[in-house]
Formats: structure tokens, sequence, C-alpha cells
């Protein structure tokens, strides 16, 4: 297949998969512990803040990690730099599956898989640039993101099944093994770039170059919309985090926890192909950021209350589908109002300011009453995402998207 006369080779859906596949199993490794919270923590006899420093490790990690990786897959490519990332997860994977009931050593086991987060993620646009041509890359990434939730849903919906025939080390080892695999298909299918590039030179994507960010910091709006991605992202990562602990209280078991945490990705993953190619239609961003934030409301109001256990799955799926489907829209509307900044930028700041709403996810545990609710915490998620919809009136579509 050929583009203006520079080709597209069939290989590169190989090298997507195998990029998704990584993306997918560390975000397994990830949250596999969050629908389990309160199981795992009498496993190892340790409190359900230090499990919930599992999944917060990740956030934690990115953090300083975030512009350093950035900067090496722009230097030193994105196969050498995704693999060592890769190989770290798979190792430090099986290692977490082999610490039996050891919680320090499956907590430094997790820090290093934490470590190699930001190799995967920060190379989202990075590898479609390298690949696809142009028309292609916002697909490629959309796949990427859409590999990324299907990895947190069965996290979320697996651990709970699986760990109630077999201990949570042998559940974590085969996660680990999942990882391993991932890990050494990447390291031998991947490749940095087709023998002839796959669009016009000057074309391609480069993330988090200097002169980009200096352009970012400039325009108000993006200001708004980092806002708007951390408030989203602190709310969407803290109840994935604490899924178990939030309806315990209300009667529910870790089977409904993990249940209801794959219903809000489930959700997640319709609303973000369902919606945004309505925004690409109309060119119209801002309309429909309000929208998602706005109907995500109830069914976070319901996640908040609701006692039925039809309520409760609904209202997952509602603030899922709603609340994801903004974040497509809004990396695209990011990319518009800072162009010429590269899109890598744009998405990589956004990405950053999303995991350090690690502080939200603290917040929701320090909130706790003393009977184990989290009801403040979500009333205060509830107010949150009323500014997030009023920030959103303040924001303007572009009057000329990136040509």
């Amino acid at each position: 297949m050929s583009d203006k006369g520079f080709r597209l080779y069939g290989y590169r859906w190989v090298v997507l998969a195998v990029f998704m596949f990584i993306n997918l199993t560390i975000q397994i490794l990830w949250i596999a512990y969050a629908p389990i919270t309160g199981p795992a923590a009498r496993f190892y006899g340790v409190t359900d803040l230090q499990i919930g420093l599992l999944a917060m490790s990740f956030m934690i990690a990115f953090i300083p990690l975030s512009i350093p990786v950035s900067w090496a897959i722009d230097t030193y490519g994105f196969r050498l730099t995704v693999s060592i990332g890769a190989i770290l997860m798979g190792i430090l994977g099986v290692m977490r599956g082999l610490a039996g009931a050891n919680y320090p050593l499956v907590l430094w086991s997790t820090i290093g898989i934490a470590i190699a987060q930001p190799f995967l993620l920060n190379a989202w646009t990075k590898v479609p640039a390298q690949w696809f041509a142009i028309e292609e890359r916002a697909t490629a990434v959309g796949l990427v993101t859409l590999a990324n939730l299907v990895g947190t849903a069965l996290g979320m919906l697996l651990t709970p099944i699986l760990t109630e025939t077999m201990p949570i080390p042998t559940v974590q080892l085969i996660y680990g093994g999942l990882a391993a695999v991932s890990a050494t298909l990447f390291v031998v299918l991947a490749r940095e770039k087709p023998p002839t590039p796959p669009c016009p030179p000057g074309m391609e994507v480069r993330a988090l170059m200097l002169d980009g960010l200096k352009h970012a910091f400039t325009v108000r709006a993006f200001w708004l919309y980092l806002l708007v991605s951390f408030i989203g992202m602190g709310i969407f990562n803290g109840i994935t985090t604490w899924v178990e602990n939030i309806i315990r209280p209300r009667g529910f078991t870790p089977t409904d926890a993990g249940t209801l945490g794959a219903l809000l990705l489930v959700g997640g993953i319709l609303g973000a192909i369902i919606i945004p190619p309505f925004s690409d239609r109309q060119h119209k961003r801002q309309r429909y950021l309000l929208l998602g934030i706005t109907l995500a409301i109830p069914g976070l109001i319901g996640l908040t209350f609701a006692t039925s256990q039809w309520i409760l799955l609904l209202s997952a799926f509602s603030m899922g589908f709603f609340l994801v489907s903004t974040s497509p829209i809004g990396m695209q509307y990011a990319a518009e109002i800072t162009h010429p900044t590269p899109e890598g930028t744009s998405n990589g700041l956004i990405q950053l300011f999303g995991q350090a709403s690690v502080v939200f996810v603290y917040i929701m545990e320090a909130m706790k009453t003393n009977d184990g609710s989290f009801t403040p915490a979500l009333l205060l998620a509830i107010v949150l995402l009323m500014v997030s919809a009023l920030v959103v009136t303040r924001m303007k579509d572009p009057v000329f998207g990136p040509k």
C-alpha cells in the first residue's frame, strides 16, 4: 500500500499489536489488588491503605519519570526504550508472584513494575508516528487506549474470580507470566521503523520537545483542560483503586467489586468509541467535554448511594461511559489548541497531570469515616465534577485546528 509516494507496510499492525499487548498486561498488574483489597490486606497482614499503595505507586512513580522517559524515547527510539520497560515489567511481574505472603517484597516488585509503566505509556503517539500514515494515527492511538482499558477491566473482573479458587500469589504469578510473554513478543517482533517512511518528512510526531512545552504552557485553555483532566483522572483512579472498600460497607462482595470495576471500564470503552466520532464530524470539542462530564455526575451519585446491585452496576457503567469518553476528545482538543506543539507533547503533559492526581486517591482514603464509608470522599468527587463542568464552560473550541 502506498500513500502519496510513501509506503505503508502491513507489518505496522504487528508492531501495534505487540505494543498493545504490553500496555494491556501492565494495566492488569496495576489494578490486580484493587477489587480484592480486603482479602489481600488479611492475607498479607497489612492495612487497606498498604494494599492501596500498590496501585498508587504507579501514579507516584510516573510523576518524576514521565519527562525523562519521553526524552529517552525521542533520543534512543521507542523500540529500545519501551523494551527496557517491558523487560522490567516481565521480570518483576513474575517476581511479585513468587513473593508469596511477603508484603515488602510484593511492594518492591510493584514499585519496579510502576517504574516500567511510563516507558510504555509515553510511547503511545511515537509508535503510530513511526509506522502509520497521518490519517491512521488517531485510530492507532485509540487502539492502544482501548488495550489499556481492556487490561484494567480484565484485572478488575478476573482477580476476584480467580482468588476464589487459588491463592493470591498464584494469581499474581499467572499475571506476571502473561506480562513476561507480552514483553518477549515485543522485544522479538517490534521494529523501530519501516524501511521507508509512512509520511512526508517533517510530519512525524516528536514527543515533549522543549519548544513545544514552552508554547503549550502559554495557552490558557490548555491549563484549564489540564485542571479538568487532573480532576477526572483523580476521580477515576480513586474509584478504581478503592472500588472494593467503597462498596464493602454496603454489603457487597469482592466479586461485586470486580464486576463493578469491569462495567466501569466497559462503559468507558464504549463511550470512547461511540462519542468522539460525533465530536470529529461536527468539529466541536467543548460541547462534548461538557456533555460527558455533566452526564457522568448522575452515575457518580449512584455509586455513592446505591444499595441495590443493579442500580450500582448501572451507575458504574453510566459514569464510565460518559467520563472516559471525554479523554480522547480532550486529548484532541489539547492538540488543536496548542498547535503547532507536537501532539506527543500535549498528550504527555495530560498523562503527567493525570498521574499526579494520585493525591486525590490518597485524600479519598484519608476522608474515610470510622465505619469505613467513603461517602464524604465521593461527595467531594461529585462537587469536583461540577467544578470541572464549570471550568469547561470557560473553554472555547479552536477557530482553526491543526492542518
